[in-house]
């Protein structure tokens, strides 16, 4: 009977390229960077869809990509990982949009509030407790800066590490430590009274009483 060799060598997986390995081979591959396409589009399409709506997001995407291709040869290949490079594109391409802004707002200030199951009973006044405390959250979100609300939201929706968010927004990681834990204290401070609005409240509970 006759042993036949078999190469195990041949037999074993090749590990799948880096994203730094994909995009070295596609500066004289071109269609090499359809590896980078394939493996990040619908992450980078969902950051979009959340930031600017779902209608805007395949453009958005597609112009991201866009851009990344003409931009490759930049692409620093001491990184491993294309994705931050990639959310740093989406994110100036999202700038500006005051739109986009406010829809962006308005979806972390709701994403924050708890959705613990609550008695029948008890749901009219914790649903207006809750509209108060979105708000309150909604006009602080608001009033922060840009910078701080991109590294809020690669934190909060995206779960990039310090490292990623650091490499996304092209900032030392000690400012993304401290710009989260800034704003971590700002957004659990007491919102200072409005005065048009008390003075609006105290006009209404007069108002109230008098038809009493």
């Amino acid at each position: 009977m006759t042993s036949r060799h078999v190469d195990t060598d041949a037999l074993r997986e090749v590990p799948a390229p880096r994203d730094n390995e994909l995009i070295a081979r596609s500066l004289t591959d071109p269609d090499a960077f359809a590896g980078i396409f394939d493996r990040h589009f619908a992450t980078i399409h969902r950051y979009l869809a959340r930031r600017a709506g779902a209608d805007a997001a395949d453009d958005l995407a597609s112009d991201v990509f866009t851009i990344a291709f003409g931009r490759r040869a930049g692409f620093d290949l001491e990184y491993e990982q294309a994705l931050p490079w990639l959310y740093g594109i989406a994110g100036n391409l999202l700038h500006g949009n005051r739109r986009r802004l406010n829809r962006e707002v308005a979806l972390l200030a709701r994403h924050a509030r708890p959705e613990d199951p609550v008695a029948f009973e008890e749901q009219v006044d914790n649903s207006l407790d809750a509209r108060r405390e979105f708000r309150a959250l909604e006009r602080r979100l608001r009033r922060l800066p840009q910078a701080d609300l991109d590294t809020l939201l690669l934190h909060a929706w995206e779960e990039l590490s310090y490292a990623e968010i650091a490499e996304t927004l092209q900032i030392p990681i000690g400012t993304v430590r401290s710009r989260l834990n800034r704003l971590r204290r700002k957004l659990r401070e007491p919102e200072p009274a409005d005065p048009a609005r008390t003075g609006r409240q105290q006009t209404e509970s007069r108002q109230g009483e008098g038809h009493a």
